[in-house]
C-alpha cells in the first residue's frame, strides 16, 4: 500500500451523493481491521467500503465476521511495456488527448457505458442505483480535469464522434496505471477498446514506465479477453466489501 494513503478516510464525495457518512480503506489487513472499525465508529460511518487482497483469505474470513458483505473482485492485470513490443493499431480510430469542451461528450459517453454497470455500488441493494451510475460518470469527467485523479485522459473519435475513453496516471516512475476505460455501447464489438488501450500503453512507455496495469470486475471476462491478447497479464486481486454500521456485527467487541 502506498504510505501516504491513510488505512481508513472519509470521503467526501460517496457522502454527498449518496446522504451517508461513508468512509473507504483500500487495503486492509488484519492488524489494522480494528482500528478501521474503531475509526469509523467514532466518527459516525454508516457506510464502510473497504479492500483486502483475495491473497489475505484470514482477513476476508475476519471481515465476514465482523459484518461485512462481499460486492465484488477486483481483478488487476499488468504488462511489461519493454519486453512485450506493444501492437500495432489498424489507423482508422483517432486517438488523442482530451481537447477543451469535450468533457461533456465524455459524460454523456460515459453515462451510457455505465448504466446499470455491475461494480461494488450497483452490487448494494441499499444504494439508490441512479446514484451508482452517478459515481462512474463523476469519476470520469474528474480524470478529465483533476490531475489528483489522473495525469492524462484520452478519446477515441470514430467518424468525428467520441466512442472511448481512458485516464491514466503514474504511480511511480515505472509503472502507468489505466485508472478508468470504457466504450459507448454503440460502438463495442468494433475493437475500439483494442484501440485506444494500446495508446495508453504508448502513452506510458513514453512517460518512462516500464509496466502498465489496469484492472475491472473479475466478471468482466470480454474485457479480460482485449487485455490478455495485447499482451497483459493477470497480476493480483481485490475483495470489495461494505459493511453498515447500522448492522450488528456477529462479533462483539
Amino acid at each position: 500500500m502506498n504510505p501516504s494513503v491513510p488505512p481508513v478516510f472519509l470521503s467526501a464525495i460517496d457522502e454527498e451523493r449518496f446522504g451517508i457518512r461513508t468512509a473507504k480503506a483500500p487495503h486492509v489487513t488484519l492488524d489494522v481491521l480494528p482500528s478501521v472499525i474503531d475509526f469509523c465508529k467514532a466518527n459516525n460511518v454508516a457506510l464502510l467500503i473497504a479492500r483486502t487482497l483475495t491473497s489475505d483469505l484470514p482477513v476476508a474470513q475476519a471481515m465476514e465476521r465482523e459484518g461485512f458483505t462481499l460486492m465484488d473482485t477486483l481483478v488487476y492485470y499488468v504488462c511489461d511495456l519493454v519486453r512485450n513490443p506493444i501492437p500495432a493499431t489498424n489507423g482508422n480510430i483517432h486517438i488523442h488527448p482530451i481537447r477543451p469542451g469535450e468533457e461533456e461528450k465524455v459524460k454523456g459517453v460515459a453515462a451510457e457505458a455505465f448504466r446499470g454497470y455491475f461494480g461494488h455500488y450497483h452490487k448494494d441493494k441499499r444504494l439508490d442505483p441512479a446514484k451508482c451510475d452517478e459515481t462512474y460518470v463523476s469519476w470520469a469527467v474528474r480524470s478529465c480535469i483533476l490531475k489528483e485523479v489522473a495525469d492524462v485522459a484520452l478519446v477515441a473519435e470514430l467518424n468525428g464522434d467520441i466512442v472511448a475513453f481512458i485516464s491514466l496516471r503514474l504511480k511511480n516512475p515505472d509503472e502507468g496505471e489505466g485508472v478508468l476505460n470504457f466504450v459507448a455501447p454503440r460502438a463495442q464489438r468494433q475493437k475500439i477498446n483494442r484501440e485506444i488501450l494500446i495508446g495508453g500503453m504508448k502513452w506510458c512507455l513514453g512517460k518512462g514506465a516500464t509496466h502498465m496495469i489496469i484492472s475491472t470486475q473479475i466478471t468482466n471476462i470480454a474485457v479480460q479477453k482485449v487485455w490478455t491478447r495485447i499482451g497483459f497479464e493477470p497480476s493480483y486481486s481485490y475483495y470489495t466489501f461494505h459493511r453498515w454500521f447500522d448492522q450488528s456485527s456477529s462479533i462483539k467487541r
